[in-house]
């Protein structure tokens, strides 16, 4: 078995997978969300002061795996610098006392492998990874051949999200308040721009759309719920008919037999019911991760270290360091 720990952001996870069938045994995740919605956002320092809490706690669970454990996998990179050092730390301690080897895990191939959980790796795949720090289009070929097809020019598509709930006054996370409220709202009312429309170039920009969210909120004044709802509505329009029309270029410029959604924001249904129409169109299988599996998790961290552990693909402990910034 491989244990594995996630804490790149504000969610302390650990899971325990089994090597041979890839079968998930243990999984736990914490969240943070209710700690820092009051200050609209992840805050770093208290992030990691509840890493150093949460993780030993949920750890101490799994002792009656470490027997059968045969390497330790953790998220070194990308992340938050001082939160991506709780895992990091918890693992190198795991590996000293049980004589195990290490596994460092980019967190975004692990967003990729959330789509094997309990399953077979399945390449080439184009991959649409939507989160709160990016967006990106990734062209899959195997394990750790991943290159980037298109990706934002600023802001990324979860976060545009949060920002949008913030300017609103819906709180944090906004990614599934926005959605929730759309569901209520007009989305043709309001008739924002869609970003790059008349731009060749296949790449993702969303610091102008919100930009025009928020002069519309100031152009209404006090709003009403029904505004808010509107609001939501008609933005979540664009920002998804943004992803599709350079989506739509991509798979003109090329055969796409199987193509995926990952990350936090994956979990939009109305990004999945719009990229299934998508997909349908062009003949492609769209894949997609559990619902419960799309935000950060060990889960995913675990399943890709499968892959890494079966090719003995193992990370020196002088070389297992935090990266708070790291590519594909």
């Amino acid at each position: 078995m491989i244990l594995s720990i996630e804490s790149s952001c504000d969610d302390s996870s650990v899971a325990v997978t089994e090597i041979a069938t890839g079968k998930l045994l243990f999984h736990k995740k914490i969240s943070q969300e209710s700690d820092h919605a009051k200050y609209g956002g992840v805050v770093p320092e208290l992030a990691a002061r509840l890493h150093a809490t949460a993780l030993p706690g949920i750890l101490e669970q799994t002792r009656s795996y470490f027997p059968g454990l045969k390497a330790v996998a953790v998220t070194n990179a990308p992340g938050l610098a001082v939160t991506l050092v709780e895992g990091v730390t918890m693992a190198k301690a795991l590996s000293i006392s049980l004589n195990l080897p290490l596994i460092g895990v980019n967190h975004l191939h692990g967003h990729i492998y959330s789509l094997f959980l309990e399953k077979e790796t399945l390449f080439p795949m184009t991959i649409l990874l939507v989160s709160g720090g990016h967006t990106q289009v990734i062209n899959a070929q195997g394990y750790k051949d991943f290159s980037i097809v298109a990706q934002t020019m600023d802001d990324s598509f979860g976060e545009s999200f949060d920002k949008v709930a913030k300017m609103l006054g819906l709180g944090y996370p906004g990614g599934p308040i926005v959605e929730a409220y759309a569901k209520s709202g007009d989305e043709n009312r309001f008739d924002f721009t869609v970003p790059l429309g008349n731009s060749g170039k296949i790449a993702f920009s969303y610091s102008g759309l919100k930009n025009q969210v928020r002069l519309q909120i100031e152009a209404l004044g006090d709003l009403t719920k029904q505004d808010q709802c509107d609001i939501c509505a008609s933005f979540q329009r664009v920002a998804t008919a943004h992803l599709l029309q350079k989506l739509k270029k991509i798979f003109k410029n090329g055969t796409i037999k199987d193509f995926a959604i990952v990350g936090g924001a994956s979990a939009n249904l109305y990004l999945r019911e719009k990229i299934d129409a998508l997909c349908s169109a062009f003949g492609a299988t769209l894949h997609l991760a559990p619902l419960a599996y799309c935000s950060d998790n060990a889960a995913m961290i675990g399943r890709c270290a499968i892959d890494a552990y079966r090719r003995s693909d193992f990370t020196p402990m002088e070389e297992l360091v935090s990266a708070p910034k790291s590519a594909i």
